[in-house]
C-alpha cells in the first residue's frame, strides 16, 4: 500500500507552499502555530499523520530562529504522530555561510543547524542553492540539493536584449564555479571581481578581471541581502565600461537598505526566487521568479522513490 503524500508549512513561505501543493494536486495540510504568552510556540496538525509521507516547507528566513524552532517542533510533532517518513523542505537554509572555523572561538552555525534538523527526527532533507556545498556534508540523512540554475538561465534568455553581447559576472572570487556553470549553459565569457568585506554589511571592490566594455553584465549570486556587494559590483562594472547590468540571485532576503541601494543603484533589474517571501516595499527594479515546480517535482519524485539527479542541473 503506496503511504499518502502530504505537505505541510510552517509561517514562513506560505505562497511557496500553497504553489507546491498545487502543482503536486494535494491539498496544502492544516496545521496550527500560536505564540504562548511567554513568547514560546505552539505547533499542532490538525489531521492525522499515520504513515503518511510527510513534506514540511520551511524557509529559515527573518526571523530566522522563530521559523527554525517551528520547523524543529513541526518536524518533531509528525514524527510523534507515527509519520512513516518526514522530509524537512528548505528552501532557504540560512547559517549556511558558517560553514568553517574561520575565527577562534566561534560556532560552525550550519552543522549545527544540521544536527538539529537531525535531533528533531528528519528522515530527509530537500533544499536549494546552499552558500556553501559542504553544508550538503553535515547531514548524515539523505540531502537533495537542488539548484535554480535553470530558471535563473532561462530569466536572462528571455528578458535580456542582445544576450550574445552578455558577460556571466561572479560579484566575488567564491562565486566563480557558480558563475561559470550559468556562463556554459549560456554560451558566454565570464569575468569576475575582487572584493573584500569589511564588515556584515560593507564591502569593497578592489578590481575587476574580466572584459566587459560595451556589453551586458549578467551578475548571479546564491543571495542578495543588504545589496551591498551587489550594488558596489554594478558600480565597478559600469566604470569599467558595461552598458547595462543585470542581476538574478536565488535567495532574494532583502533586508536593511536593500531596496533603497537597489533602486538608487546602476542596475537595470534583479530577480530572484521566491524561495523567500517578498516582504520589502514594491519596487520596479524588482523580479520574483518562481521555483515552485521545480521543487515540487523533486517532491514527487521522493514520494515514488524515483532520481531527482537530472533536476540539480
Amino acid at each position: 500500500m503506496e503511504r499518502p503524500l502530504m505537505v505541510f508549512s510552517g509561517q514562513s513561505n506560505l505562497p511557496l507552499a500553497q504553489e507546491i501543493a498545487d502543482n503536486l494536486g494535494v491539498p496544502l495540510g492544516k496545521s496550527t502555530t500560536e505564540r504562548f504568552a511567554n513568547d514560546c510556540l505552539f505547533v499542532r496538525y490538525e489531521q492525522s499523520l499515520r504513515e503518511g509521507d510527510i513534506f514540511i516547507i520551511q524557509s529559515l528566513t527573518p526571523p530566522v530562529q522563530d521559523h527554525l524552532v517551528e520547523l524543529l517542533m513541526m518536524i518533531d510533532a509528525a514524527k510523534s504522530s507515527s509519520a512513516a517518513r518526514v522530509t524537512a523542505v528548505i528552501p532557504y537554509y540560512a547559517y549556511a555561510r558558517s560553514d568553517k572555523k574561520d575565527a577562534p572561538r566561534i560556532s560552525i552555525a550550519a552543522r549545527l543547524v544540521a544536527d538539529l534538523i537531525q535531533a528533531a527526527g528528519a528522515d530527509r532533507v530537500l533544499t536549494m542553492t546552499l552558500h556553501s556545498a559542504q553544508v550538503h556534508g553535515f547531514f548524515k540523512v539523505p540531502v537533495d540539493h537542488l539548484s535554480a540554475e535553470p530558471v535563473i538561465a532561462n530569466y536572462f534568455a528571455t528578458q535580456v536584449d542582445r544576450l550574445e553581447n552578455a558577460v556571466v559576472v561572479a560579484p566575488d572570487a567564491g562565486d566563480i564555479k557558480r558563475a561559470s556553470s550559468l556562463a556554459r549553459r549560456l554560451a558566454l565569457p565570464i569575468a569576475f571581481i575582487d572584493k573584500q568585506r569589511l564588515s556584515d554589511t560593507e564591502v569593497t571592490s578592489r578590481g575587476l578581471v574580466g572584459d566587459v566594455r560595451g556589453k551586458t553584465a549578467l551578475i548571479v549570486d546564491d543571495e542578495v541581502s543588504t545589496a551591498g556587494t551587489l550594488i558596489q559590483a554594478a558600480e565597478s562594472l559600469t566604470q569599467n565600461g558595461a552598458q547595462a547590468v543585470y542581476a538574478a540571485f536565488t535567495h532574494g532576503v532583502y533586508v536593511g537598505p536593500a531596496i533603497d541601494r537597489i533602486e538608487k543603484g546602476p542596475i537595470v533589474e534583479v530577480a530572484a526566487t521566491n524561495t523567500c517571501t517578498y516582504n520589502a516595499r514594491p519596487s520596479p527594479k524588482i523580479k520574483q521568479l518562481s521555483v515552485g515546480p521545480l521543487f515540487a517535482e523533486a517532491i514527487w519524485r521522493i514520494h515514488r522513490g524515483e532520481s531527482v539527479s537530472s533536476l540539480f542541473t
